[in-house]
C-alpha cells in the first residue's frame, strides 16, 4: 500500500484532503503541515480564464502537476473525467501525471450538461489507468446525488460498485451529507468513501465517526479566497480594518518551497 493510500485506511481518522489552485496555495496548506493537498478544476480553470467541467483544462493540470508533483507532499490531482472518453488517452494522461510526481488522480461520471456518463465509460477508464499506472491511487467520483439525487440508492450503489470492481482505490460521492446514507455506503462497499464537506452537511468529527475515509474540500479554498479579496476591497473603500493578511516576505517565500 503506497502512502497516500494508507491514509486512506485510519478507521476513525479521515484524510482531510484540502485542495490547491496554485503554486502558492499549495505551499502555504503544505507549510501548515498538510501531508496530502489535492487540486480543484474549478480553481484551475477559472484561474486561467476558462470553464470547469468541459475537458478544456488539460494543459493547465498537467502544467500545475509538474510544479508542484515533487514539492515534498502527496499530490492528488482532479482531472475531471479525464479530459477525454478514450480510455487510452485517459491512461495516457495518468502515465503523464505520474511521471510528474502525482500519487492520486479524481476522475468523475458528471457531464458539463449535469447528465452522467455511463458507468461503463468511467469503469474502462478506471481500468486503463490501473493497467498503465498501478500505483496510482484512483479515485472514483459519482455525481448521482448532484444529478438530482440525494441518497445512496440502487444507482449510486449500481456505479460505485462498478468503479471498484474496474480497480478504483477510493469513491468519491459530492453531495452526499446524510449521515444514515453516507453510513449506509460505508457498510455497502469495500473502497474507502470520500465526501465533499458543505457548511450544512456533517462537521469533521461526525464525518469521522460515521466512517467517511476521506473529506474534501473542493473548491472551498479558491472560493473563500475570491470572496476574501473582494471583502478587502471593500472594506478598504469603506475605511474599514484590513487584516491579518501574509507579509510580502512571507509570500516571497513561498516560490521557494
Amino acid at each position: 500500500m503506497t502512502p497516500f493510500a494508507a491514509l486512506h485506511h485510519r478507521p476513525g481518522r479521515p484524510l482531510l484532503l484540502p485542495n490547491a489552485w496554485d503554486h502558492a496555495s499549495a505551499a502555504a496548506l503544505a507549510a501548515e503541515g498538510y501531508a496530502a493537498i489535492g487540486t480543484t478544476s474549478l480553481g484551475v480553470a477559472a484561474a486561467a480564464g476558462l470553464p470547469d467541467g468541459v475537458a478544456v483544462t488539460r494543459a493547465e493540470t498537467v502544467r500545475l502537476a509538474r510544479r508542484l508533483g515533487r514539492s515534498g507532499f502527496l499530490l492528488s490531482v482532479d482531472a475531471e473525467s479525464g479530459f477525454s472518453d478514450d480510455p487510452e488517452e485517459v491512461a495516457c494522461l495518468a502515465v503523464e501525471l505520474a511521471q510528474a510526481g502525482v500519487v492520486g488522480i479524481n476522475l468523475e461520471d458528471g457531464r458539463a450538461d449535469g447528465t452522467l456518463a455511463p458507468s461503463a465509460v468511467l469503469a474502462a477508464k478506471i481500468a486503463a489507468v490501473k493497467a498503465a499506472v498501478p500505483e496510482l491511487f484512483v479515485n472514483a467520483r459519482t455525481d448521482t446525488c448532484w444529478a438530482g439525487r440525494h441518497d445512496p440508492g440502487p444507482e449510486t450503489v449500481r456505479r460505485l460498485e462498478a468503479y471498484q470492481q474496474a480497480g478504483a482505490d477510493g469513491v468519491f460521492v459530492p453531495g452526499l451529507a446524510d449521515p444514515a446514507a453516507i453510513v449506509a455506503l460505508v457498510e455497502r462497499l469495500a473502497a474507502p468513501l470520500n465526501v465533499l464537506w458543505t457548511p450544512t452537511g456533517p462537521g469533521f468529527a461526525e464525518l469521522a465517526a460515521l466512517g467517511v475515509a476521506r473529506v474534501s474540500l473542493g473548491s472551498l479554498l479558491y472560493r473563500s479566497a475570491l470572496a476574501a479579496a473582494v471583502a478587502t476591497a471593500a472594506a478598504v473603500g469603506a475605511g474599514d480594518e484590513v487584516g491579518p493578511v501574509p507579509g510580502y516576505a512571507e509570500v516571497q517565500e513561498l516560490s521557494r518551497k
